[in-house]
């Protein structure tokens, strides 16, 4: 469960806004969009790789304090290395059968048959 940056607060990763302290958790009320925010008087930019590589168009460059486009230097670094993987999650039920639903179907009517005709 993350925490929230500002009274470490447990939050669920689609709380909109914390609890405890108010802070928004989410950009513009999206619970898709995340909200960097830094911690007291320090500013993302300083640790951003859209900063360091001169490609940020974000108007409060370079003291912003909150950002939905940070990206550290370090996980970019990390990535690049091959470090940070990220993991690919296993197909559920519901998956396999809306992609492979026909031939799911086929199957179950050929084995219908093979046993109507073996018995």
């Amino acid at each position: 469960m993350p925490l929230c940056p500002r009274c470490e607060n447990p939050v669920k990763a689609t709380d909109l806004i914390c609890s405890r302290c108010r802070l928004h958790l989410k950009a513009h009320g999206h619970p898709s969009i995340e909200l960097h925010q830094a911690t007291k008087d320090e500013v993302l930019c300083q640790t951003c790789a859209y900063h360091a590589d001169d490609t940020c168009t974000f108007p409060q460059r370079p003291y912003a304090q909150t950002c939905t486009l940070y990206q550290s230097i370090t996980a970019e670094a990390e990535r690049e290395k091959g470090q940070v993987r990220s993991p690919k999650p296993a197909p559920s039920l519901a998956i396999i059968w809306y992609r492979y639903r026909v031939w799911i179907i086929l199957l179950a009517i050929f084995g219908i048959s093979l046993l109507i005709t073996v018995f």
